[in-house]
């Protein structure tokens, strides 16, 4: 899926199997139902009413992570640099070659996927851990830290045989295979709540 701006994009995207929207004006775009699709914006700087980079900064704001690729007839270096520091994939100064545009949507597309699949796991990740008791996350953060269960039974003042109990339902309900794993799955949430602070609280 790839909402576009401006009628540039409409001659390199009609050789390719790709489906697309066009908007002419950026509210027309946030008023708009996107479907739950790998997609991308093909955007134009220069908009009546908001700016392309209003737009993005708009799409930050909502927490649309879609990738963008600006396109211009006027563009300076000032208005690219702000543009790729707040995250644009691309940005193209017209005349510009069709393939360069294909090129960037391709890539595009693919940083979509791979973004949807990693959130994908990351929700799925989070769906496990929902499902630990109070107790067992306990458990499994000492685990984790690297602490054997003599030790973690002393920590929670409770025995080594419910410390391997809880132990056994931390790696059922989280899926690991083993320690290493449920360590890689304990990181990846970590980083993914650093990344994204409210996640904590969802």
């Amino acid at each position: 899926m790839i909402p576009r701006f401006g009628r540039q994009s409409a001659v390199s995207l009609a050789c390719q199997d790709c489906a697309s929207s066009t908007f002419a004006t950026a509210q027309e775009f946030l008023r708009s139902n996107r479907p739950d699709l790998p997609a991308c914006v093909v955007l134009d700087v220069e908009l009546p009413g908001l700016s392309g980079l209003d737009l993005q900064r708009e799409l930050a704001a909502h927490g649309i992570k879609l990738p963008i690729i600006f396109i211009t007839g006027y563009g300076d270096i000032p208005t690219s640099v702000r543009a790729m520091k707040a995250g644009a994939l691309e940005f193209l100064t017209k005349p510009f070659h069709d393939q360069d545009l294909l090129d960037a949507i391709q890539q595009a597309l693919e940083r979509d996927r791979a973004e949807r699949r990693h959130s994908k796991e990351i929700a799925e990740l989070r769906g496990r851990f929902d499902s630990l008791t109070s107790r067992e996350r306990e458990v499994m953060n000492l685990v984790v830290a690297g602490m054997l269960n003599k030790q973690i039974g002393f920590e929670l003042g409770i025995s080594e045989i419910t410390v391997k109990i809880h132990r056994g339902r931390v790696m059922n309900k989280m899926g690991a295979q083993s320690l290493a794993e449920l360590v890689k799955m304990t990181e990846k949430l970590e980083f993914a709540t650093t990344k994204d602070p409210s996640a904590a609280t969802r």
